[in-house]
């Protein structure tokens, strides 16, 4: 086997980096009409933002996160997410604590970018486990802020909005195994979740309580209900 050299690797992707061209390959490939991108992690420097128009651009609850390559402040860490702001495309955020929402505000108006905070939507429907616990309302409710800005944009007429229908639809087909998941079988019970920094350890902690405690009233109505029927 002929000896590898460092410069052979030069112009080489990393690994990451890879993965964003292959999505991008795919993606244009498959003539998709909307494409969504997630940043690996970060954003001004992350290989998925070599994207120059997007759309519209949003940012979810920030927590500390990446501190190796973001920083280990919520202010660092803000200041990179908000690189993916990118002039004439209106960005969407999450509510995030004051020293968080400074630097995004800052960094949009660098930007010459219409930011947005948005709020829980109202008109979600209620009771549905997709949106258990509220982070993911929350989200859900940034996405619909994205989806609907990407509508106006493209259509230029309001009644392209999706419909409550639609919406419930969308929800309703949502899955994401391993977040915020409870697996039954037969007398277990299995509460999943991926969490990976203090901020969505403690909302899976918090999730964990509530969902289990429900659990158990279920298993004490359904075990009463039997018994009534003897």
């Amino acid at each position: 086997m002929p000896e590898r050299h460092h410069q052979d690797f030069d112009t080489r992707p990393r690994h990451l980096q890879l993965f964003a061209l292959l999505a991008f390959h795919a993606f244009i490939r498959e003539g998709v009409d909307a494409a969504i991108f997630e940043t690996h992690h970060g954003g001004e420097y992350d290989s998925t933002n070599v994207i120059e128009k997007p759309i519209v651009t949003a940012i979810t609850t920030l927590g500390i996160d990446h501190v190796k390559q973001l920083g280990s402040s919520i202010v660092s860490i803000a200041w990179h997410k908000a690189g993916i702001f990118k002039s004439g495309a209106p960005a969407f955020s999450a509510p995030q604590e004051t020293a968080a929402v400074e630097v995004l505000q800052k960094r949009a108006s660098d930007k010459s970018v219409s930011l947005q905070f948005v709020n829980v939507d109202s008109s979600l429907p209620v009771q549905l486990v997709q949106l258990e616990p509220d982070v993911q309302r929350m989200n859900c409710s940034v996405a619909l802020a994205c989806v609907n800005s990407f509508l106006d944009q493209k259509t230029n007429e309001k009644c392209s909005r999706l419909s409550s229908s639609d919406v419930l639809q969308g929800i309703s087909h949502f899955s994401w195994p391993g977040r915020f998941q409870l697996v039954i079988e037969n007398q277990f019970q299995w509460f999943l979740d991926s969490a990976h920094n203090e901020m969505s350890v403690i909302i899976a902690a918090e999730w964990f309580l509530e969902t289990s405690k429900m659990q158990r009233y279920k298993t004490l109505e359904t075990s009463t209900a039997r018994a009534d029927n003897f």
